[in-house]
């Protein structure tokens, strides 16, 4: 559904300036900007990502990943077709580098603001996700479905690569509880190559995220010679404690997919490598995604287990009101009652 985009300056000769993402297009009458979701017609910018999925599921919250915001609940995740980024390792490729530049006629179903909602609420979800896809692209579409959905007392969660302008979040504030960040690297070269993006705009997202008071837990998806050096996973680790030592930090195991079929999973020994990383540089909540293994939550006062994880499923907790039934100590994060 084609329809009016936000953020966006009309200039001379019906050129546009989209300032909804840091790519911040100037876009020429008849083009797309990089996302290839927004038009240029006439001068006016529109969005092509309005009310048209291309996947709606109910997934337990944890799949996001967010393992401190409320735990235990489901989400109902949807997406539009589009991305502003051009990952060669995307494990979402199939819908997330479709555009309505590339395909005139997208595999895509209608989904109202209301029925969006009202699946949400029927499938006794406790949010919605904007999720699989990158859900800058559809903003205007998850704004309007966000703002009933906290009528309708749900919280809202953006999966994002972090590449969405400061006025982006300030729009969306009143309505958006929760981000998980993908922090694909900690080298320009790496977002400007392999991504065909920029750094320094996801970790200023990240920063003013923490700052105007949205719940931020971070992903890195660990690729094998790609991202994985001690240095670089130190780095990382680094700044998120710098900005919050609380802040959960995922990373997450690399298998092949997409343009880069040629490297192998990444190995146990870099996931543990990493996740010691994390801990030297003082985060508390490290976590390692896409292996079997210990996922769960234990607390920073006295060690003990507060939160059981078997992959998705969550154990009940030992801890009222987001504090430890053994010693009494804070657990950051959004807890259910």
């Amino acid at each position: 559904m084609q329809k009016e985009a936000r953020l966006y300056d009309k200039l001379e000769n019906d050129e546009v300036r989209c300032f909804l993402c840091n790519h911040r297009c100037t876009i020429r009458p008849s083009k797309f900007g990089v996302c290839g979701m927004r038009e240029n017609i006439g001068g006016t910018l529109f969005t092509h990502a309005y009310g048209e999925v291309v996947a709606a599921n109910v997934d337990p919250i944890e799949k996001k990943p967010l393992y401190h915001f409320l735990p235990g609940t489901r989400s109902f995740s949807i997406a539009t077709p589009g991305c502003n980024f051009k990952c060669a390792f995307c494990q979402n490729w199939q819908i997330s580098q479709m555009s309505k530049k590339e395909r005139k006629n997208l595999p895509v179903y209608r989904l109202s603001i209301e029925s969006a909602v009202e699946q949400a609420v029927s499938y006794a979800c406790k949010s919605i996700s904007y999720t699989y896809t990158e859900p800058t692209v559809f903003f205007e579409y998850a704004f309007d479905v966000a703002r009933l959905a906290k009528q309708k007392g749900l919280r809202n969660v953006f999966v994002t690569n972090g590449f969405m302008t400061r006025e982006a979040l300030d729009e969306i504030r009143p309505y958006l509880d929760a981000c998980n960040v993908d922090l694909k690297s900690f080298r320009e070269d790496f977002y400007k190559k392999t991504c065909k993006g920029s750094l320094k705009p996801v970790l200023e997202s990240i920063e003013y995220m923490k700052k105007i008071g949205i719940w931020v837990e971070v992903t890195t998806l660990v690729v094998p010679g790609e991202n994985d050096s001690e240095q670089e996973l130190g780095q990382i680790a680094e700044f998120i404690a710098k900005v919050d030592p609380n802040m959960p930090w995922h990373v997450s195991r690399f298998h092949p997919d997409y343009k880069f079929t040629q490297q192998p999973p990444t190995p146990m020994q870099t996931m543990q490598l990493a996740v010691r990383l994390g801990k030297k540089a003082g985060l508390r909540f490290v976590y390692m995604g896409n292996v079997a293994g210990d996922t769960n939550t234990v607390c920073p006062g006295c060690s003990e287990t507060v939160l059981t994880r078997t992959g998705y499923a969550v154990g009940v907790p030992k801890m009222q009101n987001g504090k430890c039934s053994f010693c009494g100590a804070t657990i950051p994060g959004v807890f259910p009652d």
